[in-house]
């Protein structure tokens, strides 16, 4: 197993569709950048939601997964399930974020997302974040959507567990959902510790990466 490091990170950019998708996807992965780099900036953006219950959950929660961050958060107001109908103000919003920083990392959606707001982010993100290390991060799901990851970040046990006690306790909006449980989130993990030569992990797709291996 080859194991490859950003450097130092100083900036990060974390998108979701929907209210709750980043955590999800990739809260382990927040939680340990954030406590490795204090004072890390943590750009988030997420498309729908914005003036509802679902707000103030993800504000709260993403606080929780960015410990120590120096964090922004905004939330907009697209329609659950409709992004290919709003292509044009979902691309302008990206493109909004993109015109205020200049990121290490991103994480966002992958590109081959079942859903569709999921995918249409995915793909607005690589083409607004053209020279960027972006990691698509996976929902679990009924589509049945999982595929084979490229990348690997591997998370100490009580980092998977905090992940899914701060799930349930900022989120609960979404615990009548069959899915939405820690065993599933735990579960998953476990599956990609195994694929990693660790105990859990979050995985991640990789659309495009280039390498520098002559420093």
């Amino acid at each position: 197993m080859i194991r490859l490091g950003a450097g130092r990170l100083n900036r990060i950019v974390a998108v979701g569709a929907h209210c709750d998708d980043i955590a999800i996807g990739a809260g382990g992965t927040l939680l340990t950048l954030c406590r490795a780099h204090p004072g890390l900036r943590v750009d988030a953006l997420v498309l729908s939601g914005g003036g509802s219950e679902r707000e103030q959950e993800e504000r709260a929660a993403l606080a929780a997964f960015c410990p120590g961050a120096d964090l922004g958060l905004t939330v907009h107001k697209l329609p659950d399930g409709r992004l290919p109908a709003h292509w044009d103000e979902a691309k302008g919003t990206v493109e909004e974020l993109r015109a205020t920083t200049e990121p290490d990392l991103v994480l966002a959606p992958r590109t081959d997302d079942a859903h569709q707001d999921h995918r249409g982010l995915a793909k607005l993100m690589t083409t607004a974040f053209r020279d960027h290390l972006v990691l698509g991060y996976e929902i679990v799901k009924w589509d049945g959507d999982l595929g084979r990851p490229a990348a690997y970040q591997p998370l100490a046990p009580e980092i998977a567990e905090e992940k899914g006690r701060l799930l349930q306790e900022h989120y609960p909006s979404q615990q009548h959902r069959p899915w939405y449980d820690r065993e599933a989130f735990l579960g998953l993990a476990r599956i990609r510790g195994i694929e990693s030569n660790a105990r859990y992990a979050e995985a991640f797709a990789v659309t495009k990466l280039t390498l520098d291996l002559g420093e």
